[in-house]
């Protein structure tokens, strides 16, 4: 992986890792189904500029309802739900509960597409099980009413994505833009009736405006732009690496701007989670740092 592919790398995590940030900000004032169509739309909007300027087209009329399935259960879903828990939960806890999609996904392929099932796998799922027990079980957060609803509704939302990423290996082959692009337009489709459930509840800032932008264009938009980037370099086997790096900048960031307290059960619980999720995707380190060095001498 050269120096331009892993300065990338982190600034994708980064980003991503910031939505946590921007969405606990915002969602006091917006509520969870407000903000949410706000960082759809501006995606979609990012997005279909950006297929103008490369004269990308969707095929709405093939590839419709595909585009509102993958929308609904890859970005609408789930956005509502890590929505809904920060409401309560922190950014540090979001951002480390994100990292169990992968074990989701692992569970989910076990369960109904009959994968098979190795200590190595078994392993993981009880690190990542034990690891979100020590994060949650220790956190003064779960004090507060709702607690364990947000936490409920956090791992639902990283469920989301384990159940995408089967139905996106299963489903008709569509290039990597359009389905980042008509999933935008499809996931709005999805939250623009669910708004009403849930009014806005307070003045609209211009920090909470910025947040909403920041979300849609920032952290959405040039985001899929440099995971498709990432995937076009490098491969998606090494692109995972993001996903042990998200929680690393969601802690950062919710301890540098939102002044959360990083006690030792966030260490311990996000460390446990991530070698859980390591060992699910059959992620190893050393082997991608060597293969690094060895791309380096060529």
């Amino acid at each position: 992986m050269s120096l331009q592919n892993i300065a990338r790398l982190l600034l994708l995590a980064a980003i991503w890792g910031a939505s946590f940030l921007f969405i606990r900000i915002a969602v006091p004032a917006l509520g969870p189904a407000f903000l949410m169509n706000g960082r759809v739309l501006f995606a979609a909007l990012f997005l279909l500029l950006v297929a103008l300027l490369l004269k990308k087209r969707l095929l709405l009329a093939e590839h419709w309802q595909h585009y509102l399935k993958l929308g609904f259960i890859n970005s609408a879903l789930p956005f509502l739900l890590f929505a809904y828990a920060a409401g309560v939960l922190t950014a540090s806890l979001l951002s480390v509960l994100n990292a169990t999609a992968p074990i989701w996904g692992a569970v989910i392929g076990i369960l109904f597409y009959r994968q098979p099932l190795s200590a190595k796998v078994l392993l993981g799922l009880t690190l990542g099980v034990s690891g979100v027990a020590i994060l949650v079980g220790f956190d003064p957060v779960l004090l507060q009413p709702g607690a364990l609803w947000a936490v409920a509704a956090a791992a639902s939302a990283a469920c989301c994505y384990g159940i995408a990423t089967h139905y996106t290996r299963r489903a008709k082959a569509v290039e990597p833009f359009a389905n980042a692009h008509g999933s935008m337009w499809g996931a709005l489709c999805c939250l623009l009736p669910v708004t009403v459930l849930f009014p806005v509840q307070q003045a609209i800032t211009p920090g909470v405006a910025a947040a909403v932008l920041a979300l849609g264009v920032v952290c959405t938009g040039v985001a899929y732009l440099l995971y498709f980037k990432l995937v076009q370099e490098v491969g998606a086997t090494s692109t995972l690496t993001v996903t042990f790096l998200i929680p690393v900048f969601g802690v950062l960031w919710g301890w540098l701007f939102l002044n959360e307290q990083v006690g030792w059960h966030t260490l311990a619980g996000s460390l446990t989670v991530l070698t859980g999720t390591a060992l699910v995707t059959g992620f190893n380190p050393g082997s991608s740092i060597q293969k690094w060095f060895r791309q380096r001498r060529v």
